[in-house]
């Protein structure tokens, strides 16, 4: 194989952007929301540590975050199998738009107040958990069955460029112009990011659909515990983000290191490693064994947060935090795989809502561990403990839930039945299709 041939091979699998309009669409609607959300997601933390001067008073907005994130996203979960997804994406987009809008006009304020700001936390983890299961189960109903993996990587790679300029951006903004100018740029994404989702097609509810109930989230949530592969998922993925999220100590780290300047390249760090590995991911179609995905990719995110806490030189500490922005894609790649493969169509939001938690509520939880522990033990202990942790409870839990790492898309039999189905739909729909042209009739 020549050399050309083998970097074409490297390069992103763009058959989900060639093969659905839809998918395209919510591409460039993600790109938009990711680059305004980023900008408020690095001001706000930095707000409170203005306002108040204390890491646990930042890692409390993961507290005020988790118990609407909870609730919510399991509902959300339950109303994406019950309702048009696409409406349901729509209302809290727009919803979203309006508690950024809130966060300017306290920033305009001439004394800013502190409490606004956590109410604002806890209604965008509550509008943010309704409208997570909308948004990912609706990927696995717009992209072929085989092109899971791209389409996972082209989202996470469109994430990744916005998570490496909003930061560096929204940092910049903050220092010379205010968080005001941070929260107006949230707000015009937003409106941007609405007139967009009016775009995409209708969504609606598989024939029979069941009312949002609690008989209906239990039924999802059964299904997880029965499955070792999804629980392992999630389990891994709880783990990694519990024992070593370090975001909420970037501002402490930054000034333990004299290097108040690298504050934005921290919150990039991580964005660039997944992005190195974003454009070189067309090897990733190829793989079968996703669950080796997971817990490699988690176990890499442990070490390297582990190192950035270690080491002293803010070269390093940049290096290792790329280093772990990349585990943590690879790792996600194959949750995403995994879910998008083996969960069945009816129950795809519930089961999204179970995941919406398991990357969610890690993090929330994350602030909180890590500011306690920074107040506790320092902030370098926080973050090179923390990683320690972390992969010492990956390598339990692949002790525990073999099935994960042995995982293989050609064999396991919930993706197997997964893309029976899928095919079997695809003919039906193509036959209904052939039917009409022949009648002379709309399809």
């Amino acid at each position: 194989m020549s050399t050309p041939r083998r970097l074409a091979d490297l390069l992103p699998d763009l058959s989900p952007w060639r093969s659905s309009r839809d998918f395209r669409t919510l591409f460039f609607q993600g790109a938009v929301t990711f680059f305004g959300s980023f900008m408020a997601m690095v001001a706000l933390p930095l707000q409170i540590k203005e306002l108040t001067d204390s890491p646990l008073a930042v890692g409390a907005m993961g507290a005020v975050e988790l118990v609407p994130l909870v609730v919510f996203g399991l509902y959300g979960g339950a109303l994406a199998d019950a309702l048009d997804r696409r409406r349901l994406i729509l209302l809290s987009e727009a919803g979203l738009g309006l508690l950024a809008l809130f966060l300017l006009v306290n920033a305009l304020l001439p004394d800013p107040l502190l409490w606004p700001l956590y109410v604002v936390a806890a209604g965008v983890s509550a509008l943010s958990g309704l409208q997570r299961p909308a948004l990912d189960s609706l990927l696995a109903r717009i992209v072929p069955h085989e092109q899971m993996t791209a389409a996972a990587a082209l989202n996470a790679l469109r994430y990744q460029i916005g998570a490496i300029a909003a930061p560096a951006v929204a940092g910049l903004v903050v220092a010379y112009a205010g968080y005001a100018w941070a929260y107006a740029v949230t707000v015009a994404g937003f409106a941007v990011s609405v007139v967009l989702c009016t775009r995409l097609s209708p969504a609606p509810p598989a024939p029979g659909a069941e009312k949002p109930s609690l008989r209906g989230i239990a039924e999802g949530a059964r299904y997880a515990w029965s499955r070792p592969v999804l629980l392992g998922t999630y389990a891994v993925d709880l783990a990694a983000m519990f024992f070593a999220f370090p975001n909420t100590l970037y501002p402490f780290l930054a000034d333990e290191l004299d290097a108040v300047w690298a504050l934005g390249l921290m919150y990039s760090a991580g964005a660039v490693g997944s992005l190195v590995l974003g454009v070189t991911s067309g090897w990733t179609s190829r793989v079968r064994r996703h669950g080796l995905f997971v817990v490699c990719g988690a176990a890499v995110w442990g070490a390297a947060v582990a190192g950035a806490g270690w080491f002293t030189d803010i070269r390093v500490v940049l290096l290792c935090l790329a280093v772990a922005g990349a585990g943590d894609m690879l790792s996600g790649l194959g949750r995403a795989t995994i879910w998008n493969q083996t969960i069945p169509e009816e129950l795809r939001g519930r089961l999204a809502g179970i995941e919406v938690l398991s990357y969610s509520v890690g993090p929330q939880l994350g602030q909180v561990r890590a500011g306690a522990m920074a107040g506790w033990t320092g902030t370098r202990p926080a973050f090179w403990g923390g990683g320690l942790l972390c992969m010492g409870a990956v390598a339990a839990l692949c002790a525990l839930l073999p099935a994960l790492v042995a995982y293989d898309a050609d064999t396991d039999r919930d993706a197997r039945r997964r893309r029976e189905a899928r095919e079997a739909a695809e003919a039906a729909e193509a036959g209904t299709e052939a039917g009409a042209q022949e009648s002379g009739t709309p399809a």
